[in-house]
Parts: C-alpha cells; structure tokens; sequence
C-alpha cells in the first residue's frame, strides 16, 4: 500500500499527500517520512502564532493570496483546537480560507491539536515535511492560538509571525512567554484600531530589553480583512528568509529543529514502552521503588533523582547523530 500511495506521491495527486498526512495523524507515517524526507528543505516555512481571535486566519488567507499572485504554490496547516467529543478539529475558522479550496496550487490541511502542548498538533512536522517533499514553495502553519505554551512552532518553522491585536490585554501576557524570543515578525493586526499605534510602541520598547545579536525582528501593522499590510509582511518574511541563508543561520536553526524532532520522537516512544510498564504495578507499592523496577526494566539503573542528567543524555546523544 505504500508503494501505491508513494507513486500517487510521486504524481503530484494532491490527494495522495491527504492521505500520507492522515497515515501521519495515525501514527502510521513513519514509512512514509524515511521515504521522503530527502526530499524536504527546499520550501520556504513560516510559522504563525497569537493569541485566539488576533486574526489568524484572516492573515494567513491573505498572505496566501499574495503568495498565490507571485505564482508561488502554498500548503497550509491549520491546527485547530479539538472537540471534548469526537477529539477532531472544531473547523470554524476555515471558512476564512474558503476562497483557496479551489486553487490547485493551494493545499489546506487542517488537524487537530487532539490536547498536544505548543499551539501544534503532534503530527504538525511530519505534515510540513511532506508538504515540502511535495513541492510546496511555501509552507504555512498557523497554531492554535494557546498562549503560553506555544513556542513550539519555532522547533517546526525557519520565520516565525507572531500576531498582536491592540485593546486585547494580551500582549504582555504573549510576550513575557516567550514569544518576544522566537518572533521574527511581529504583526499588528487591526491596525486602524485607536490603540493600533500604542501597541507598535509597546512591542518596541519590550524589544530593547533584549540583545537579539544577529536578526532584530521586523514590525508590520497589518488589516487583514482588507489585504492591508500584506505585502510588506511578505517583503520582511523574504528579508528574513535571505537573512537565514545568507549568514547560514538556516543550517542551525534546522539542526535544532531536527535535533527537538528526534528527541520527540525517542522520548515519545519510551514513554509509551514505560507506560505500559506502569500500569502493571500493583498498588501501595512506593512510587521510588516502582520507578526503579521500570527502569530496571529497560536496562537502566540510574537513581531516579537523576532524571535531568538522563534527559541531558539523550538530548546529547541526538546532537552526537
């Protein structure tokens, strides 16, 4: 079945990669990944973030469209919240992207953050690799929108676009969780709100507390619903882009992209394996006992107070590939 599905791949059938996506989303994907991800790095991956309801989906159907007019083809992963159902994603803001549907150079994938931390749905690298194996000039992947815990998108995507609103309140509450680090634009959406400009400001004055050292983030006010703004957030993506490549930041930002990839990866699957362990240990027994059993188990005789000393030595091992 592979084999088919790859040759549909190898065709360019779009519904061929919907399909690898969803082999992905299963857990079923690693086949498919060792098969293609030669084939990635060559598109261009732009991570967008903010908090719900900043117009997140507004900018990317915008940005799409200009991408589009540039002849460039675009993928675009939509993480969304899931239901407390059906855990699938709750669709709603697509509509926004409605007009792309029909566009063959335009594929929309939209997955479910299924309670995965970060703003990203835990199959999110594995779409964007197979999006870029597919020829995708350009990559988007828009986040959930969660807060704090969303700095996960700068393991997945080469610019990050963090988006602001004015008079939401939530601007120091985005930035002082991290994402005045990882934001490589900053984006004012809404900015023919009154308190567009007071916001610009706040954005700047919390930058010169840092010392960026190498790319000083761009700041684009933006007005989405009217394509606004648009084509100069495409113009500081492209001067960042040309910045990673031109001082070679782009080979160390993708190492540790890769690098955060394989340790998912190996944690995830080892965490699985002691799961199953854990649920087989009688009750009443005291927690460090129980935990040495497990690691005994797996060959491992490390005192569990060490656990920060085994985590550093996986995350050696990894940068040692």
């Amino acid at each position: 079945m592979n084999d088919d599905l790859l040759a549909a791949f190898d065709r360019g059938e779009q519904r061929a990669l919907a399909r690898a996506i969803t082999r992905c989303e299963s857990g079923e994907g690693e086949p498919l990944i060792r098969a293609l991800f030669d084939r990635a790095g060559r598109a261009m991956t732009i991570g967008l973030t903010g908090p719900p309801g900043v117009g997140k989906s507004t900018l990317t159907a915008a940005l799409v469209a200009h991408v589009r007019r540039l002849g460039k083809t675009v993928g675009v992963i939509s993480v969304d919240p899931s239901s407390p159902f059906s855990h699938g994603a709750l669709l709603g803001d697509r509509i926004r992207l409605t007009e792309h549907f029909v566009d063959p150079g335009v594929f929309i994938r939209s997955m479910a953050s299924r309670g995965h931390l970060g703003g990203v749905a835990g199959a999110t690298a594995d779409a964007a690799t197979l999006m870029d194996a597919f020829g995708y000039d350009v990559v988007i992947v828009e986040t959930v929108g969660v807060g704090q815990s969303e700095i996960e998108i700068a393991e997945i995507a080469d610019t990050i676009l963090v988006a602001l609103q004015p008079g939401s309140g939530d601007t120091v509450q985005m930035l002082k969780a991290g994402i005045l680090e990882i934001a490589d634009v900053f984006v004012v959406n809404k900015r023919d709100h009154p308190m567009a400009i007071q916001l610009q400001r706040e954005i700047r004055s919390m930058m010169e507390m840092l010392d960026y050292g190498g790319w000083v983030p761009q700041l684009v006010a933006t007005q989405a619903i009217a394509a606004q703004g648009i084509e100069a957030l495409w113009d500081a993506i492209v001067e960042h882009d040309a910045y990673l490549r031109t001082s070679g930041e782009i080979a160390h930002k993708r190492r540790g992209a890769y690098e955060h990839r394989v340790r998912a990866l190996a944690l995830g699957a080892l965490e699985r394996r002691v799961e199953a362990v854990v649920a087989g240990i009688p009750d009443g027994r005291d927690p460090y006992a129980a935990a040495h059993d497990v690691l005994a188990r797996f060959g491992d005789d490390a005192a569990v107070g060490e656990a920060p000393l085994r985590r550093a030595s996986v995350r050696a091992t990894v940068k040692g590939l």
